[in-house]
């Protein structure tokens, strides 16, 4: 009688049955939810008819510009003006909130070389209006920025962000018999540290919905911790988490110098 054995196929003749799994296909961009045209519509005929005299240039940023619009999002945008201007206003557009900042054209020129926010914000801006090409040309300064990467933190700055975050955390530490008080005080503390993450790694700032998968990209043991944080049942666990979080964010940060 045959062996079993040998009527079963080896593994060359099973690997020569399997075929090459595809490639998934490209996902096409998620398109706006209804309305969300033709409420940026109102609102950039609203900017036009309050500074039409002063408009150069009317950019879409935010999840608008990176195509990611939900039926809760936000219509960000930053109208540029001659001269100076820092005014703000929010309006009601239709089913939405129009967020819109008023900024000299020059001003935000100026502060690309500094900022830890505008570079990634208006590399992927949207320019809706452009006036001899002033918005176009500062979209294209700050992907130069971005490529140049933020500015390192200085070790001072390094060791006031690490002495922040745990005076929180140690608030919040004190007052455990408040539970919602220390509570409040963990997320003060957790976005402190967020920031931080951001400055002590080198990283540009992301979209506040991106941050938690930008770092499990980066540190995932860090995401891990983070997660556990905000996810824990109880508020011991979570200040054990906090802790823990802090000591691997912060643990190449010399602590503050000491007098005695």
């Amino acid at each position: 009688m045959d062996d079993p054995a040998s009527t079963l196929p080896t593994r060359d003749e099973l690997n020569a049955e399997l075929l090459a799994v595809p490639e998934p296909p490209e996902q096409p961009e998620t398109p706006p939810p209804p309305g969300f045209e033709d409420s940026l519509e109102l609102a950039l005929r609203h900017i036009k008819g309050r500074r039409g005299g002063d408009l150069i240039g009317i950019v879409l940023v935010g999840s608008g510009a990176r195509r990611a619009v939900t039926p809760h999002s936000d219509i960000d945008l930053i109208a540029l003006v001659k001269g100076n201007a820092d005014a703000h206003e929010i309006l009601r557009v239709g089913e939405r909130l129009a967020d819109i900042r008023y900024r000299g054209h020059k001003a935000v020129e100026e502060e690309l070389a500094y900022s830890l926010r505008l570079p990634p914000l208006l590399r992927k801006g949207r320019v809706l209006y452009d006036h001899d090409g002033v918005a176009a040309k500062l979209i294209e300064k700050a992907h130069h920025r971005f490529r140049q990467g933020p500015p390192p933190a200085s070790i001072n700055e390094q060791i006031r962000m690490k002495a922040e975050c745990f005076h929180w955390l140690g608030k919040a530490e004190d007052l455990a018999d408040k539970p919602g008080t220390a509570h409040y005080l963990l997320m003060l503390f957790y976005d402190d540290c967020l920031l931080a993450f951001f400055r002590l790694r080198g990283f540009w700032l992301t979209a506040p919905a991106d941050v938690h998968r930008f770092m499990v990209s980066r540190e995932p043991a860090l995401a891990d911790l983070a997660g556990q944080f905000l996810n824990a049942p109880s508020l011991s666990e979570r200040l054990n988490f906090g802790r823990r979080f802090a000591d691997l964010l912060f643990k190449d940060v010399p602590n503050p110098a000491r007098i005695d």
